[in-house]
């Protein structure tokens, strides 16, 4: 599937039919899987990537895994209007509405929706819902910009969101971390596994995956999450591999106590620029 959504990419073969994209709509389609169980070795290699303690419940950004094999069919089938390689993940908002048991069979379906002009080209969403026995335990909402014609009096609605100093936490990134997120996540994309396929799409060396950088601030967070929450993340500047990155956070006014809400950052501890902002939200 990988291997599909690079070929709109390469000169030549991007404009062959079937491969070639050429915008307009998003596809009506609304793709499922039906009584997806969960593979506890799996969720314990995700767990140990992402800096997740193993508990009986499900580190809170994991159900990303159970759709993302859906969100790549949608992005490479022949109906949709943008190449998956070259699509960049701007933010993500994930919803739990109570901890997910590990013994749980869920049913977790994800959708294209929301085509909308931005002042870089357009944004899309992916939507995803994961229920339980009928039950909707788990949301998220991710945002994708493909770059194109700017649109200058187009609304630049994203999230708005702080940044916070560094609380002094810092972690130093291996060079194979991308291949080592890759290898439980399925997101084998080029720009995250080695130098030389990093630079072949304009990046000095490889990056780390959005969705990893929020999974490692959500778990230094979790144990002070109430159960039902939002966190929603924003993406900036790309982490570089190898490469140290800086986490803070901060409770927000009015949200003393055990649980509440929270802003957090990952920078850069040389130059303070940012490379995901976030915020919890209690329900």
């Amino acid at each position: 599937m990988m291997v599909k959504a690079a070929l709109p990419a390469i000169p030549g073969v991007s404009a062959l039919p079937g491969i070639r994209r050429s915008g307009g709509d998003l596809p009506e389609v609304v793709l499922t899987r039906h009584d997806v169980p969960v593979d506890r070795d799996h969720v314990a290699r995700y767990a140990e990537v992402c800096g997740f303690p193993l508990r009986e419940t499900l580190p809170l950004t994991y159900p990303h895994l159970l759709a993302f094999g859906l969100h790549m069919a949608i992005m490479t089938d022949g109906d949709f209007p943008f190449p998956a390689i070259g699509t960049v993940h701007l933010e993500n908002s994930i919803t739990q509405h109570r901890p997910i048991a590990a013994s749980e069979s869920l049913q977790v379906t994800a959708r294209p929706e929301n085509l909308r002009a931005h002042r870089k080209g357009q944004v899309f969403d992916l939507a995803t819902q994961v229920h339980s026995a009928g039950e909707l335990v788990w949301e998220e909402t991710s945002t994708f910009l493909r770059r194109g014609r700017s649109d200058d009096a187009a609304a630049d609605a994203g999230l708005s969101l702080e940044q916070v100093p560094s609380s002094g936490v810092e972690w130093r990134l291996r060079g194979d971390l991308g291949r080592r997120y890759a290898a439980v996540s399925g997101d084998h994309n080029p720009i995250h596994l080695y130098g030389v396929t990093a630079k072949a799409f304009g990046f000095p060396r490889q990056i780390a995956h959005g969705m990893w950088s929020k999974a490692r601030c959500v778990a230094m967070l979790e144990p002070r999450l109430p159960e039902a929450v939002r966190v929603e993340a924003a993406f900036k500047k790309p982490v570089l591999l190898p490469g140290t990155v800086a986490f803070g956070s901060r409770r927000l006014p009015g949200t003393e106590g055990g649980t509440g809400d929270w802003a957090f950052s990952l920078t850069d501890p040389r130059k303070g620029a940012p490379h995901l902002l976030g915020r919890t939200t209690q329900l």
